[in-house]
């Protein structure tokens, strides 16, 4: 039997907004008079479909310019949609539906390259893609690309004066293909590299150990997700580990069966997710199978915050609901809803829809509600009374400069570093020293975890060290305990 593949995903879809402005004075109309009957609006749907392509047609013959019928299909495409009223169903370009195979597939033919590239031009310089790295074993590392290398040319075509998906569309292609690209390294280094595509896989999963913990971190659900967790679990049994850490923190989902495929690893048995649909013969339960990779002795906390939604929110929801995790970090995203992605024949175009709602083991739909942590851990934050302040560190680029000419600062520099910006600018020292290592992320190969600079996974390595768990795991409730004693705080009292 063919296995159905769900998509669930936070990821928006930027669509194509097509403003329409009329100037109030010299504007001629032509009043063509319609039926009362006609006025009403009671047409079938087929009735409506025949209407909108009267309108095309005539906008094609009548209007005074040319209009392209691609630009007709998709302002039509897009309202349609967005008449839904869901931020969740969108119409897709085929762009946009090469974008989404990279996730239901797994993998794309690529180079193996993190890039950005800013807007415009900056300090002078024109917006060329910068790396912000290579992504191990894969053509772009081999070829030597380094983290902070300028892409000036892609198979010679200047790169800052390419949109950021032409600059993808140039450097992806078919596996075993080549592209040749022009570097620029420090201010004024430039050599030509010719890179193989290969095929890429969709980065996953990290993992690591801190101390005799576990750490897996989920960054989206695909069909190898499971499978590369399964890895993290035999690398943690190599080192003995004692707890486990799921990071599902900056998730934004992916694919269902992804999702019920990484809580059978911890879950023996029974409920993972149900989902329900208007029509009766959709409704669905997806269960875990016997026997858990994941001892059931073995303590687990999940991070969470608000940008965890859909597939890693019915992990953490299935977890906490069937009493196998505590949960630490912020409230959830929410996004209890589940679509489908259909292609449109002949196009090249398709569409997601939304499909069903999904529910928790314990019968709880989590859309624009969330899941709350167990303990909820806040970051720092900065203050509506920081914003001028913040405005103007971000514009003056102090951060980007300082760290460039400086990739390998050590913790104490860092902190060195905030407090002089601290000084000068009245911001938390603390939230700076964030702002500071981010930068020094971005410009280099991001390390598994920070413990000296998460707060939220602090704790949880202190929950895990402290000799808590199992009393905090007896205080928790399920979703639906929670909920249930929402609504009757909202109750009136009786008199």
């Amino acid at each position: 039997m063919q296995k159905r593949i769900f998509f669930l995903t936070n990821k928006k879809i930027t669509p194509v907004l097509w403003w329409l402005s009329s100037i109030g004075l010299g504007v001629v109309l032509m009043v063509t008079p319609v039926s009362s009957a006609d006025a009403q609006g009671n047409q079938s749907p087929r009735q409506y479909g025949s209407i909108v392509q009267q309108i095309l047609e005539f906008i094609q013959n009548h209007y005074v310019d040319e209009v392209d019928p691609r630009t007709l299909y998709e302002g039509a495409m897009n309202g349609m949609f967005n008449a839904i009223g869901d931020p969740h169903s969108n119409f897709l370009s085929a762009r946009d539906m090469l974008d989404l195979s990279d996730t239901t597939s797994g993998n794309f033919g690529g180079v193996g390259l993190y890039i950005s590239k800013p807007l415009e031009a900056k300090d002078g310089n024109p917006p060329y893609v910068e790396v912000a790295a290579p992504m191990e074993d894969t053509p772009g590392w081999r070829a030597g690309i380094n983290a902070g290398d300028l892409i000036i040319k892609i198979d010679g075509e200047p790169t800052d004066e390419l949109t950021m998906d032409e600059v993808l569309e140039r450097l992806r292609g078919k596996p075993g293909t080549d592209v040749t690209t022009l570097i620029r390294r420090g201010a004024n280094i430039e050599f030509s590299v010719t890179i193989t595509r290969a095929v890429i896989e969709v980065p996953t999963a990290k993992y690591a150990m801190i101390g005799d913990a576990g750490y897996l971190k989920l960054l989206t659900f695909t069909p190898m997700t499971s499978e590369r967790a399964k890895e993290a679990l035999a690398y943690f049994r190599e080192h003995n580990y004692k707890a486990l850490i799921l990071d599902l923190r900056n998730n934004y989902g992916g694919l269902l069966n992804a999702a019920v495929d990484v809580s059978d690893l911890f879950l023996d048995g029974g409920a993972v997710v149900s989902t329900k649909s208007r029509i009766p013969r959709e409704n669905r339960v997806f269960s875990a199978q016997k026997g858990a990779a994941v001892p059931a002795d073995m303590p687990v906390v999940v991070l969470i915050n608000n940008a965890s939604a859909s597939a890693s929110e019915i992990v953490a929801g299935a977890l906490k609901d069937r009493g196998r995790a505590y949960l630490v970090g912020e409230k959830s995203y929410g996004k209890g809803s589940v679509q489908q992605v259909f292609p449109i024949q002949g196009s090249g175009d398709g569409y997601k829809i939304t499909v069903a709602r999904y529910y928790t083991p314990s019968d709880v739909n989590i859309d624009k509600i969330g899941i709350p942590p167990d303990r909820e851990v806040k970051g720092p934050e900065f203050t509506e009374e920081d914003a001028p302040n913040l405005k103007a560190l971000v514009e003056a680029n102090e951060i980007p400069a300082y760290v460039k000419e400086r990739p390998n600062l050590s913790f104490a520099e860092i902190n060195a570093y905030a407090k002089r910006l601290s000084a000068k600018y009245s911001l938390d020292a603390e939230l700076l020293r964030i702002l500071i290592r981010n930068e020094q992320n971005r410009m280099t190969a991001a390390p598994v975890y920070d413990l000296d600079y998460d707060v939220q996974l602090q704790e949880a390595v202190n929950i895990l060290n402290g000799g808590s768990y199992k009393q905090l795991m007896r205080g928790t409730k399920t979703l639906r305990q929670l909920q249930d004693e929402a609504e009757a705080e909202e109750l009136p009292a009786a008199s």
